[in-house]
């Protein structure tokens, strides 16, 4: 299986903060504290933990071998994600990135659990920084007692520290360094970090730095990631922090999987505390994903005069010979300024009834055609969400690795959310949202529902980042080239459900009369042929090779080309095509210049003339606008017979000509 990258992320504050922050540990040596102080920094240190989820909505091959897990990961019900310590009576701080590890959480919200195993639910925040990475919060009901660690807000710098923090359920350890240096904050160098040589790990995070009395002079944020010297927040940053406001500011950055440029910004928000902790949440993530919003926004306002089909970089693209495409690609701008499609298929599994699943990927996004197997009914597969996801799974692309083995993933369920996507060319995507309760991860898909299958995006987020998820990907779905095609027998069964079907398709008129004649008839162009000139069965394949172009300076996605081919699951290539092209612009490529010229002059090979390549009989004749006869045209369209083997000039002009008889083009 691909790999597609799990980096939803793209606020870089909080990446800074999840991507180096600590959230779990390894056993270590205790440091040389005064043996009196250490039950009370145990009874004021805690645990962060969110509990395992209760249900699981996959399937699997074959029963997960948990039984091989290490005993405390196998019979603890809580996962560990980080330390948090007490400061007062019902006073509690952590790193705020580890408080954020639940918002909409697959996982149960954080608790904090004891040394005893008892666990605590979180009762209200009563302050928050995102810029800082701190949080102070209450129990709903503490424990008994006040254990809390005494404060040293002004530490000197060069002596013996202690970083505390949990070991995965298994106890409060305590290593010692020293206080090295402060450092000034990356932004703006409003505050100073403390750096401190005590070996830090993963559970580490939101833990308390000690001096060598055992008292408090820092909250554990962040590990050095090439050196040993680690970063804590100065505790009386959270002393002196205004009490009854949750306050975000961080420098963040958006970008799309399209081009190069970045959206930088600065997020200034504010909100009222102290809250409960949902409400706390929903009031954080709805700042997040308006200025999510607002970026995207900026983003393409910023480059809107060179977004894709504007701008100079687009004209070639626009004006190329259409592509037919079996699999899907992303349209993305290069670092010379030029749009071009990129994505090629990396994988392939075969499903039974001539079904299939490609995959491969472009930065982020995972690209998928699948084609429904012949065996599985039209309505099933366009109507059911959880039957073509379950043909991926099928595949194998699916795994889940427990104590070191892969165990196959059979089927995601159904999905979570399900919704509908209309792109800048009225395409209709249908999302789906599947939960991996394991992983606290979504697997987002975007559907493309086509005539032998589905086209597809797909990524995978955490449940916090589903929004910038499908802001992104609303955005890249218009990116999208694919190429619509699928048996004559296909073809019926997508043409008669009209919901599944472009605004664009809705203008053209395909019909079919097996073993008599086939028509196409577009606003642009009109063309029918009979059997005589190459059967027309229920396995012809037809392509419509869907493109962006320039109609009257307006950007249009329309077809380009017309393909039938006598049989889907032959070689032989016996095609009838019609295609459409237009004058490029002064300047392009050359040799697009010198295609139009020959076309425009009926030169070789657009002269009616029949030709043997590669085994193939191939004729070729250029049809111009009607009415547009002894006048130049912007627009011509070319009609095309192949059949295999050695053919007489006399035999494929007529068939030649009987695709052209009827042919109209009625674009200008």
């Amino acid at each position: 299986m691909r790999t597609w990258c799990e980096g939803a992320i793209r606020r870089c504050g909080m990446l800074l903060l999840a991507g180096l922050g600590l959230a779990g540990m390894s056993a270590a040596r205790a440091a040389s504290l005064d043996p009196a102080l250490l039950p009370k920094i145990q009874a004021a240190t805690f645990e962060v933990v969110q509990a395992k989820p209760a249900g699981d909505p996959l399937s699997y091959e074959r029963p997960l071998p948990l039984e091989q897990l290490p005993y405390q990961e196998r019979t603890d019900k809580y996962y560990s994600i980080g330390t948090a310590f007490a400061i007062g009576h019902n006073r509690y701080v952590t790193a705020g990135h580890v408080l954020l590890a639940g918002a909409d959480s697959l996982w149960g919200p954080p608790e904090l659990r004891d040394a005893a195993g008892r666990v605590y639910p979180i009762g209200k925040i009563e302050k928050f920084s995102l810029g800082k990475d701190f949080v102070v919060f209450t129990l709903a009901q503490p424990p008994a007692g006040d254990a809390a660690l005494e404060i040293d807000a002004s530490p000197a710098l060069n002596q013996v520290v202690y970083a505390v923090g949990n070991a995965l359920g298994t106890g409060v350890v305590i290593r010692d360094g020293l206080y090295t240096s402060d450092t000034p904050e990356q932004e703006n160098g409003a505050w100073k970090w403390m750096r401190f040589s005590a070996a830090a790990s993963p559970g580490n995070s939101g833990g308390p730095l000690l001096d060598k009395d055992g008292k408090l002079i820092g909250v554990v944020l962040m590990k050095s990631a090439n050196e040993n010297l680690n970063y804590a927040l100065p505790i009386h940053e959270v002393l002196d922090a205004p009490a009854g406001r949750a306050v975000m500011e961080s420098r963040l950055a958006y970008q799309l999987d399209l081009f190069d440029t970045i959206q930088n910004g600065q997020l200034k928000a504010q909100f009222a505390l102290p809250a409960g902790l949902g409400d706390f949440y929903r009031e954080f993530q709805s700042r997040m994903d308006a200025n999510s919003d607002a970026q995207l926004k900026a983003l393409l306002a910023k480059e809107s005069a060179n977004l894709f089909p504007n701008g100079a970089g687009s004209a070639r693209l626009l004006h190329q010979q259409t592509q037919l495409n079996g699999f899907p690609t992303l349209i993305v701008r290069g670092s010379d300024g030029e749009w071009r499609r990129v994505g090629e298929q990396t994988q392939y599994f075969a499903l039974d009834g001539n079904g299939y699943v490609a995959t491969g990927g472009v930065a982020r996004n995972g690209l998928v055609r699948l084609r429904r197997p012949d065996g599985m009914a039209a309505a099933t597969f366009y109507g059911d969400a959880k039957a073509r996801m379950d043909l991926l799974a099928r595949t194998g692309m699916f795994q889940r690795a427990v104590a070191g083995e892969k165990v196959k993933i059979t089927s995601l369920g159904k999905p979570v959310r399900e919704s509908t996507h209309l792109d800048r060319w009225q395409r209709s995507w249908r999302i789906g949202v599947w939960p991996l309760p394991y992983a606290n991860a979504f697997v987002v898909t975007y559907s493309l529902l086509v005539p032998d299958g589905s086209v597809m995006l797909v990524r995978f987020a955490p449940p916090a980042h589903a929004h910038d998820t499908m802001l992104d990907l609303d955005e890249i779905s218009s990116f999208v080239h694919v190429t619509y095609q699928g048996t004559l027998a296909q073809w019926k069964d997508f043409l008669g459900n009209p919901a599944l079907q472009p605004a664009t398709l809705k203008d053209i008129r395909i019909d079919f009369d097996y073993d008599r004649r086939f028509s196409y008839a577009s606003p642009r162009v009109a063309f029918s042929y009979p059997s005589s000139l190459q059967p027309v069965k229920p396995d012809n394949l037809l392509w419509l090779g869907f493109r962006f172009f320039l109609d009257g300076g307006k950007p249009v996605w329309d077809v380009g080309d017309v393909d039938i081919w006598k049989d889907s699951a032959s070689d032989d290539h016996n095609n009838v095509n019609v295609q459409r092209y237009v004058a490029p612009p002064p300047g392009l490529d050359d040799d697009l210049s010198s295609r139009w010229r020959k076309l425009s002059e009926r030169q070789y090979p657009y002269n009616a003339v029949a030709r043997y390549e590669n085994d193939l009989m191939m004729i070729n004749a250029v049809v111009a606008p009607a009415g547009a006869a002894g006048q130049p045209s912007t627009v011509l369209y070319t009609a095309f017979y192949g059949t295999a083997g050695t053919q007489p000039q006399a035999d494929m002009k007529g068939k030649l000509d009987l695709l052209t008889k009827d042919m109209r083009v009625t674009e200008h």
